[in-house]
């Protein structure tokens, strides 16, 4: 298994955090962990577990799926459309019904910007409504 990139999980999760207008303390709360901790994480002395970082996620929301690669725990596929179709399909708030429809909608928009559609074949999307 590739090492933990702690430093590179550290620098992006604080950079999500910013982006989600949290303080240190904010999402440490909606994380479920200590202050302390979420510090080190973010300065890169602590190597988070799965399970912290999918509360992280959660927390920021974002996909947990996002955090695994940014720690080397998962490689890298796509990385304009698989974030976001892993991001969908990996959430559990939303029924599968809601998750294809999310999917068909993306594709449309990549498919009115130009973008090569290549990847709906992938997820089984071949929506043909216009």
């Amino acid at each position: 298994m590739a090492s933990l990139n702690v430093g590179n999980l550290g620098e992006y999760l604080r950079e999500q955090r910013r982006n989600a207008q949290l303080t240190l303390r904010q999402l440490a709360d909606a994380a479920g962990v200590s202050n302390p901790y979420l510090s080190q994480i973010e300065r890169g002395l602590r190597k988070p577990s799965a399970e912290i970082l999918q509360q992280l996620a959660k927390a920021l929301r974002i996909s947990a799926e996002t955090l695994y690669v940014q720690a080397g725990i998962l490689d890298e596929r796509e990385p304009e459309a698989a974030g976001v179709r892993g991001a969908i399909l990996a959430d559990p708030s939303i029924n599968e019904r809601q998750k294809q429809v999310l999917l068909q909608v993306y594709e449309s928009f990549r498919k009115e910007n130009g973008l090569a559609a290549d990847e709906a074949v992938e997820t089984g999307e071949t929506d043909k409504s216009g």
